[in-house]
């Protein structure tokens, strides 16, 4: 009997063969708030009956069903392969690093077309027992990872999903032991792509992959639920820069509005060899939107630059995870 609050909840994720049908979940996942929720939209007859004063209960309809919501977790060391694989888009298998146990996952941005995933979540009743709600054809629309001083690096994905099955069986849930990245692993790089360089007085560092969809797919002869959306919209790639206002690197890309190749990374420990527990974003190409310094009162200077990533024409924005994870 689990606990009767949110210490006894659980959220287990796994990747769908086919988009909207279950599949038990194969990863469980530590998070630090969920809001997945079923949205239903109702039709209440209203025809007039001589002598009745309320609308019947009788002719109320559902007339379309889908869930919706989001997941915020710390990004950890192991367990993150099938959240951003479903962001980014590219069907990847972890390459083995030499005859070591660390394992390679490179998440190229590309179509996330297929890429969907059952997420089940467990809500414990004060009793004990824990419901089960089971989200299916979950669809990552965007993704968001940030870390400042002193802090976790963490991460929040939106989801539209096709339905919530709670007819399942709630899976057992187990968890590998596993250590978050965070601000003391943390770099941050800028300069040509390939030859990037270590950018000093960064404090805080947030990037944000938007993945517009068009998520209003109802038909006749779907039984009020969606098929799977369709991507309607170039991706959207943005964040933003607080800094101490230690060198006009960034400033200068703000006047010149030029661009540059960010590369954002954690390094954790040895797994084996020379090959450490990795996070690490690769955006080709920003371009400052708004940051440039000014003065407010005797401290330090701090601006905040805010960037958009775009395509440099050659190299794909991409996030590479290093861990011992054999699968996603």
């Amino acid at each position: 009997m689990a606990i009767g609050s949110g210490l006894g909840a659980q959220l287990g994720i796994a990747a769908e063969s086919t988009y909207g049908t279950f599949v038990a979940p194969t990863k469980f996942i530590e998070f630090t708030k969920e809001s997945l929720v079923l949205k239903k939209t109702t039709a209440q007859s209203a025809g007039v009956a001589a002598g009745r004063l309320v609308a019947l209960s009788s002719r109320r309809v559902v007339t379309r069903r889908e869930a919706s919501g989001s997941i915020d977790l710390e990004i950890a060391n192991k367990g993150m392969g099938l959240l951003l694989q479903a962001l980014m888009g590219t069907t990847v298998t972890p390459t083995q690093q030499a005859a070591t146990t660390a394992y390679m996952q490179t998440h190229l941005l590309a179509s996330v077309a297929g890429k969907s995933l059952t997420i089940q979540k467990g809500v414990p009743l004060t009793t004990g027992t824990v419901t089960d709600k089971s989200f299916v054809g979950c669809k990552v629309t965007s993704g968001e990872f940030s870390c400042e001083v002193g802090g976790m690096l963490t991460g929040s994905f939106e989801f539209d999903g096709k339905d919530c099955d709670e007819a399942q069986t709630l899976a057992a849930a187990s968890y590998s032991n596993m250590s978050p990245f965070h601000f003391g692993q943390m770099a941050l790089k800028t300069g040509a792509y390939g030859t990037e360089t270590a950018l000093d007085g960064i404090r805080k560092v947030s990037v944000k992959f938007e993945r517009p969809q068009d998520v209003e797919r109802f038909y006749a002869n779907q039984s009020a639920l969606k098929k799977e959306p369709i991507e309607n919209d170039q991706v959207k790639i943005s964040g933003t820069l607080e800094t101490d206002y230690v060198a006009t690197i960034l400033d200068d890309l703000h006047t010149s509005d030029g661009a540059t190749s960010l590369v954002w990374e954690f390094t954790g420990p040895i797994i084996a060899s020379t090959y450490a527990e990795t996070f690490r974003i690769t955006l080709p190409a920003i371009r400052l939107d708004e940051g440039p310094p000014t003065v407010d009162g005797f401290g330090v200077v701090k601006p905040t630059f805010n960037f958009t990533g775009l395509y440099d024409g050659t190299n794909l924005p991409k996030i590479e995870y290093m861990s011992t994870d054999v699968t996603l």
